[in-house]
Parts: structure tokens; sequence; C-alpha cells
């Protein structure tokens, strides 16, 4: 039996259920999941679904990551509700490439872990795989296992197993109106220009639930609330020319944007009026940090880690989550200079392992 999977939350509990009800089946898992978005979403899915099936025996094929074919079959659907007409081609789109695999294997069964979600329609998938079961003359296996207090039981081993918990059905669209209905900022679509981990990015995670994480059986995930930082634009402006600039972390512009000058020096740090910002060339960065970037132009597409500029931030004002704009150039301007910086510091909630 050829079984799709969308995620591991949703197929470790169906797998093993599965694996008693047809015990003389060999399952063979089948991830294909072009609707997820951002591509290190997917990937994080994907390694968790291997972790997955890896402990209980199953094996996996990984299907093509053709999100140029799904965003074109769903662009006319993008202002479809959750459960809506969108959601109905992204299943049939699923589902009939899991049929070419099954074809493909010689296997004359199919099913799919979507009908362990809760979030998921039941009544939608099972007419969808009857009809694709018509047309293609191969059984679609239909399993309720959310019955006898399934839904209990999967939230279980979903925790004993430690696997990645998704807080949102996985495309770009559902994602979108997900976050703007809970008024929250969808931290999912931005990554930082140099490729620097940020906190509570889909990058951290990933290095979180790295199986090698997992396999220690003393570790406890537990959530925390923490202030989180995204920064949007930001660059400075001498002589209405645009120069090289490197913001740190956490640094923020009430105003987004002022007209500045240098009010003192000290230790290699420059303070500008009315405690706007605190500037620094690169020399003193890399003595600072004990790098050797060339220039600021090197630093911004190859950052220093988001911990170690928290260290510095911490040196430089006593504390890692003071707000004030720290500035990187090549060369401390000596007249009035622009500054714009377009950041958000917001309350998130993430988890951790103990």
């Amino acid at each position: 039996m050829i079984v799709h999977i969308c995620c591991s939350v949703d197929s470790h509990y169906f797998l093993q259920q599965l694996k008693k009800s047809y015990q003389n089946e060999k399952l063979i898992g089948f991830f294909y999941n072009p609707n997820i978005h951002p591509y290190s979403e997917y990937m994080l899915r994907l390694q968790d679904v291997r972790y997955s099936c890896d402990m209980l025996s199953i094996e996996l094929i990984v299907g093509e990551y053709d999100i140029n074919s799904w965003l074109e079959a769903t662009k006319d659907y993008k202002n479809e509700p959750e459960k809506g007409k969108r959601c109905d081609l992204c299943f049939e789109n699923r589902l009939s490439n899991t049929i070419k695999i099954a074809k493909q294997y010689g296997e004359k069964s199919f099913t799919t872990t979507l009908l362990m979600s809760a979030k998921k329609s039941q009544e939608k998938l099972k007419t969808i795989g009857d009809k694709l079961q018509q047309k293609h003359n191969i059984e679609f296996v239909f399993e309720d296992y959310r019955v006898s207090n399934g839904i209990a039981n999967q939230s279980l081993e979903t925790k004993k197993a430690k696997l990645y918990r998704q807080n949102y059905c996985g495309c770009l669209y559902a994602l979108s109106a997900q976050r703007h209905s809970q008024d929250k900022f969808a931290s999912e679509l931005i990554s930082n220009i140099g490729r620097q981990v940020l906190p509570n990015s889909i990058e951290e995670k990933l290095s979180l639930y790295a199986t090698k994480n997992k396999k220690n059986i003393n570790i406890n995930i537990i959530k925390i609330n923490f202030l989180n930082y995204r920064l949007f634009s930001a660059y400075v402006k001498v002589s209405q020319i645009t120069v090289p600039s490197y913001f740190l972390i956490y640094s923020h512009i009430v105003e987004k944007s002022t007209d500045t000058k240098i009010e003192f020096e000290k230790d290699g740090l420059v303070y500008t009026k009315n405690s706007v910002a605190v500037v620094l060339n690169i020399d003193k960065l890399n003595h600072e940090l004990n790098t050797n970037y060339k220039n600021t132009k090197e630093l911004i597409y190859s950052p220093p880690t988001y911990h170690q500029e928290q260290n510095l931030r911490q040196k430089i004002t006593n504390t890692p989550y003071n707000n004030i704009a720290i500035i990187v150039l090549d060369t401390i301007p000596k007249q009035k200079f622009f500054i714009y910086c377009d950041s958000l510091i917001y309350d998130d909630t993430k988890e951790i392992f103990i």
C-alpha cells in the first residue's frame, strides 16, 4: 500500500494504526507536498517525516518539490478560505501523484495521512479518493483513526516521539490568512539576507529538530515566551549617498528614520545625538568579535551568528535586549547623516529542548 504522507504529526500515529489494521501489507510512505511554503519549512517537515518513518521501519519515497506548478494550478483560488476549492485541488493533485507512484511500484491500493488531520475534511478526502479510485482502477483505503480517542492518542505519540508540530497547514495562502486573522507577523516568510539563523526561524527549528537531538531520551520539549525581532529594511545615507551599513539584531528607531550627527566618541564607539544610535567602524567590530571582515559589504552577506551579535550588544549597552540602533560602517561620518531602520520587536513563543 502506498501511503501519501503530509507531515509527521499526522503520519506517525496513522502509520502505527495502519500497521495493525493491515498486518500483511507492506506500507510504503510517499512524501509529496509541493504546497508547503517556504522551502525551508518543506525541508523541516521532510526531515521529521524521515525521522518518523525510520522509527517505524517504513520505506519512504520523496516526491518532487514542484512549487511552481502548484502555484500555477491554485493561483485563481488564492483567496479561498481553508477547506475551500483550493484545498480540493491540492488534495487531488497530491493523491493523483500518489497513484502514479503506486502504479510504478505495482501496488493496488493507496491512502493518505491527511485523513488523520483534525483540520481536514474526511468527507472531501473520501470523495476525491473514491473518484480517483474509479478513474485509475486502484483501491482508495479510507480509515478513520480519529475515532476512539484517536486525536488524543495522536497527540501523545507526537510528544513521545518529539515530533515537530507545525502551526499552519503549509501553503503560502493559508499561512498569510491565518497570521492576518491572528494579527501576527508571518515571520516564516522572512530570512536574513546573509542567511543568519534568526530566533524562532524555520532554519533554527531545522537544527533544533535534527534527528541527533531527538534521539536523546532525556530531552523534553517546552515552550517559552520571548521578545523576537525582524529587520525589514535599513540603510545609512551620508551626503545623500547610501553607504554600506550593517545593523545589529534588535536595532530599532521609533520613527523609522532620522537625521543625526556624532555627539561623542568613547573606546572606539561613536554615540549620536539624542542616543539614536551607536556607530562603530569595521575595524572596531573585527576587534570585538575577533573577525577579519575586509569591509561592511562582506559583513552583510556573511554576518556573525545571532548569539555573537547579542553578546556584542550586551557588551556595548550592558543588556542584550537594549533596542538602540547599533550600526557598523566602513568609516565614521564626520558630518550629519541619515538613518533609516524599519524593524519589528514582538512577543513570540518558541519551543526549546531541555
